[in-house]
């Protein structure tokens, strides 16, 4: 389990950064805001943005929300979609916007680099970098105002914190709580993995009596993939998967020739890392996806086996204790071979896990 941050690190914290609760009093005097997210959103990134938004808005600031990259069509479905940027194909337009921001809400994620093609732009941009994120380890250095905690179940959580300590809980209405709602159910594995507190639970409580209609959520999230998908799963479980017992390890490398044969898009990945978890004594789960300009991976763990620390020794990222993600521009075969070495380097720590 993540601990919160201590000593040097809690210093720094303070030293380059000043807490979020500094823009309580601030958020009643109208502004023209960004707010931004990680490359590729998912649920939780999304929902956390969107969620926001139609809270500021509320207090006659000019908002917009943009993300530096696509994002998957089973997030379409969210109140504000719509109005989202897309940088990647709408650069002008949103270089202009973040130019003019007085406030740059980043949401969900811990290092601007994490912004793709953003990242030199936010980095220069003289409006304030508000940072809220669960992920260890932020660029605090980078921000004005924020707050990073790794106990957080998500981004998500911590809009929902963010509008009750402000004393705004009264600007919860219909859209801001089935983005918040969204977020907090994707990332906590619809409330099954450890992070989730009692905390989140009193959440999704307080959504629900201010009129929330989760079964709704759930729908237009899980129920709106096409038939092709689920033929790439399959496809993926049967001829991908490889299972190493006595490391209680699982792992999926999918070529990108499978991605192409079965029209895979961005989001039709999302969750599958979690299939092998399911294994009867399988800690340790990693995926593997050749994206053509890189090799996305992504690993789960249950119990004790740190997944953040892997993914940042082996593979060049980071995340969660139990989640986290990482890159690499070598070839799928050798990221591979690197990742089953990587695995056979903690066989201490893999193979004290009994079936």
């Amino acid at each position: 389990m993540p601990q919160p941050y201590t000593g040097i690190f809690t210093l720094l914290l303070r030293r380059f950064m000043q807490q979020i609760n500094k823009i309580y009093l601030l958020l009643k005097e109208p502004r023209r805001v960004v707010i931004t997210t990680h490359q590729k959103p998912d649920g939780d990134a999304m929902g956390s943005s969107l969620g926001l938004f139609h809270f500021l808005k509320q207090f006659g600031h000019h908002v917009t929300v943009i993300s530096p990259t696509n994002w998957a069509d089973f997030l379409d479905w969210m109140p504000g979609s719509k109005e989202v940027l897309d940088y990647e194909r709408q650069t002008p337009e949103a270089n202009a916007v973040i130019d003019s921001a007085d406030w740059i809400f980043c949401l969900d994620f811990n290092t601007l680099n994490r912004t793709r093609r953003m990242e030199e732009r936010l980095g220069n941009a003289n409006g304030k970098r508000i940072l809220i994120d669960h992920h260890q380890e932020p660029q605090v250095d980078k921000f004005a105002y924020g707050i990073s905690e790794t106990t957080k179940s998500s981004t998500c959580e911590m809009v929902y914190d963010l509008i009750i300590n402000s004393g705004n809980d009264d600007k919860i209405n219909e859209s801001v709580a089935e983005c918040l709602y969204a977020g907090v159910m994707t990332d906590t594995g619809s409330f099954r993995f450890p992070i989730t507190t009692a905390a989140v639970h009193r959440m999704v409580a307080s959504l629900k009596d201010k009129g929330l209609q989760h079964s709704r959520v759930h729908e237009e999230l899980f129920d709106n993939y096409l038939e092709n998908r689920f033929r790439f799963i399959g496809n993926v479980l049967q001829n991908r998967l490889q299972v190493f017992y006595e490391y209680n390890t699982a792992l999926i490398a999918v070529p990108q020739q499978d991605l192409v044969k079965y029209n895979i898009i961005t989001g039709d990945t999302e969750g599958l890392v979690n299939y092998p978890l399911s294994i009867k004594g399988i800690k340790l789960a990693a995926i593997i996806i050749d994206r053509g300009e890189e090799r996305k991976c992504s690993f789960r763990s249950k119990g004790g086996f740190d997944v953040n620390t892997f993914a940042r020794k082996y593979f060049s990222g980071g995340g969660h204790f139990n989640a986290a993600g990482g890159q690499s521009k070598e070839p799928l075969e050798e990221v591979e071979a690197k990742f089953i070495q990587a695995m056979k380097e903690n066989k201490d720590q893999l193979s004290n896990y009994q079936f």
